[in-house]
């Protein structure tokens, strides 16, 4: 791909828990004071926008339309595709998912389930909101279309169809591909698309917590429960994006979705996009909504094929053995 070419000589390289050790580094100025954004918004891959949800102005943006890996928010185009499913009635709920070979072997985060193993699609849904379980995502890609590469090929073509132009996805985690990306544009155009068509399930990525198999996860999105009006929606780590964030605001008759890529750490991602909230919400619009929802156009973008989920609700042991805390690869929020 082309466009894609800009990015090809990024380095994938292994990391060891950065958010976590971040967080212990930068804890005290986290508490203290927001990120300058002079500091933040030098760093190379940088790209930031926030736009007013009820009128599709453009309150700031900085390197929009630049491409830049996604990582783990491609995880909102995978759950898009679920919630479609769900209103399709091709799944339900409490359909299983089950897990693959390739899937269990799929690198941190994960939830750790074993081959032969299935979790209802509800858990699963949990799991990537809060876990960003690329094992999860995985498993929801071969049982949804046969192939990861298959429902990759359908999350482009719905990126295409709500208008996000210069997307390509690869797989449905954000795993290192140097051909997976997307822009700060159209990730924001995906955040609202995904409230628009499906208000149902959006609340979802307001989860907080998630309880399975005798485990307690929190959710990776530290601004939850922490700055006034966040509902949602997801982070993402790899070595070559830095720290994102796709952020959701309703506060006070306004809202916004705002997007920060390329952070250097999780804390100051965290801190540049409370900067952001704080700066751009009071002009935001607070009457009624004149934008019209984020329409999409489905040409080519339906599945063709039956979903193939689990036939038999597998019973769920606990995980053993369980991964240690210690993460290993590109695609860790933990500690965010």
């Amino acid at each position: 791909m082309a466009a894609a070419g800009v990015l090809t000589g990024a380095v994938f390289a292994t990391v060891d828990s950065a958010e976590a050790r971040s967080k212990k580094r930068h804890s005290s100025q986290h508490k203290t004071r927001i990120a300058p954004a002079a500091t933040f918004t030098g760093a190379s891959n940088y790209a930031a926008l926030v736009v007013d949800a009820k009128t599709g102005a453009v309150l700031y943006e900085k390197n929009a339309d630049n491409l830049r890996f996604p990582a783990s928010v491609t995880k909102v185009m995978t759950l898009y595709l679920v919630f479609e499913d769900l209103e399709r009635s091709r799944i339900s709920l409490d359909s299983r998912i089950s897990m693959s070979a390739n899937c269990a072997a799929a690198a941190p985060s994960k939830l750790g389930l074993r081959a032969g193993q299935s979790l209802r699609v509800e858990d699963g849904i949990k799991a990537l909101v809060t876990k960003s379980a690329n094992d999860v995502a995985c498993a929801f890609a071969e049982n949804l279309e046969g192939s990861e590469a298959g429902f990759a090929d359908r999350m482009t073509r719905k990126a295409r169809a709500v208008g996000m132009s210069k997307t390509v996805f690869r797989n449905a985690s954000g795993l290192p591909n140097p051909t997976h990306v997307s822009t700060a544009r159209d990730l924001v155009t995906l955040g609202r698309a995904i409230q628009d068509r499906f208000p149902r399930y959006y609340g979802y990525f307001g989860t907080r917590v998630f309880n399975f198999a005798g485990r307690t996860m929190p959710n990776h999105n530290k601004l939850l429960g922490r700055v006034e009006g966040v509902d949602g929606i997801k982070t993402g780590y790899t070595n070559a994006s830095g720290f994102n964030l796709l952020t959701s605001v309703k506060s006070q008759g306004r809202s916004i979705v705002a997007v920060v890529m390329g952070g250097r750490t999780g804390p100051s991602r965290d801190a540049h996009m409370r900067e952001l909230i704080a700066l751009n919400l009071p002009k935001a619009q607070s009457g009624s909504r004149t934008a019209p929802l984020v329409a999409e156009n489905d040409r080519g973008s339906r599945t063709t094929r039956p979903a193939v989920m689990a036939s038999v609700p597998t019973p769920l042991p606990l995980p053993a053995p369980l991964l240690p805390v210690r993460e290993q690869v590109a695609d860790v929020q933990v500690r965010s």
